[in-house]
C-alpha cells in the first residue's frame, strides 16, 4: 500500500483515488462466529425459535452491521448484545451482516385476527390524526426494509418488535445523546403516537407478512 501511494504521489495523483477497497465479507468466518455465538439465541441459520429473540435471516447487511457497531459502541443498549458486540473488528460485523442477509427468511403467521385489521390499516395508511405514517413507507409493503436504512421486520416475532416499539417510545432505543442512531430517532418519534393497541396490532401485522 505504501509503495502504491508513493507512485500516485509521484505521478500526481491523490491518495485517496487508490485506496484500497473494503475486504470482502469473510463467510465462512462468519458462519462459525455464528455456530458457536449468534446461534443460541437467533438461530444457525438467522431465524430464532424463540419469540423473544429476533429472527435475523434475510435483513439487510447494512442495518445488521450498523446495529452491531451501535452495541459496540453503547449507542444501542443491550448487556448480552454489548459484550458480545465488544470483542467484533469492523471486518466480523460486515461479515456477519452479509451472513445473515444471505439466508432466506422464513414465513411467520399472524394469529389475532383482530388485531390484524388494525395493523394492516395503520401499515398501509398510518394514522392521521396522530401524526403516524404508514409503516410501509419506510419498510416496504411486504415488509423487507430499505437497504442501509430500514430493517426487514415482515415474519419478525411479534413479541420482540412490540418490546422495540416500546422501547422506541420510552426513549429508552434511538435517543442516544450523540445523536447516531438517525433511524431509531426517527422511530422514537413515530412511536410517540401509537398507543399500546396499536402497537401490538402493529407487531401482530408485521409477524403475518411475507
Amino acid at each position: 500500500m505504501k509503495r502504491t501511494l508513493l507512485l500516485a504521489v509521484a505521478i500526481g495523483l491523490p491518495a485517496f483515488a487508490v485506496a484500497q477497497a473494503p475486504a470482502k465479507p469473510d463467510l465462512a468466518k462468519a458462519r462459525d462466529t455464528v455456530n458457536q455465538v449468534c446461534a443460541a439465541c437467533h438461530g444457525t441459520d438467522g431465524t430464532s425459535a424463540l419469540p423473544a429473540n429476533p429472527s435475523l435471516a434475510g435483513m439487510p447487511a447494512d442495518y445488521i452491521t450498523a446495529q452491531l457497531a451501535h452495541f459496540k459502541s453503547g449507542v444501542r443498549q443491550n448487556a448480552i448484545m454489548q459484550g458480545f458486540a465488544s470483542t467484533l473488528t469492523d471486518a466480523d460485523m460486515v461479515s456477519l451482516g452479509a451472513f445473515f442477509a444471505s439466508q432466506p427468511s422464513k414465513p411467520n403467521i399472524a394469529k389475532d385476527a383482530s388485531l390484524v385489521r388494525l395493523g394492516q390499516k395503520l401499515w398501509r395508511a398510518g394514522d392521521a390524526a396522530t401524526g403516524v405514517p404508514a409503516c410501509s413507507a419506510c419498510h416496504g409493503p411486504t415488509g423487507a426494509g430499505i437497504p442501509k436504512l430500514y430493517p426487514r421486520i415482515g415474519g419478525q416475532w411479534s413479541d420482540y418488535t412490540l418490546v422495540q416499539l416500546k422501547a422506541f417510545k420510552a426513549g429508552e432505543r434511538g435517543m442516544d445523546k450523540a445523536g447516531k442512531d438517525v433511524q431509531g430517532r426517527i422511530m422514537h418519534g413515530v412511536a410517540q403516537g401509537l398507543t399500546e393497541e396499536q402497537m401490538r396490532a402493529l407487531a401482530e401485522y408485521a409477524q403475518g407478512l411475507r
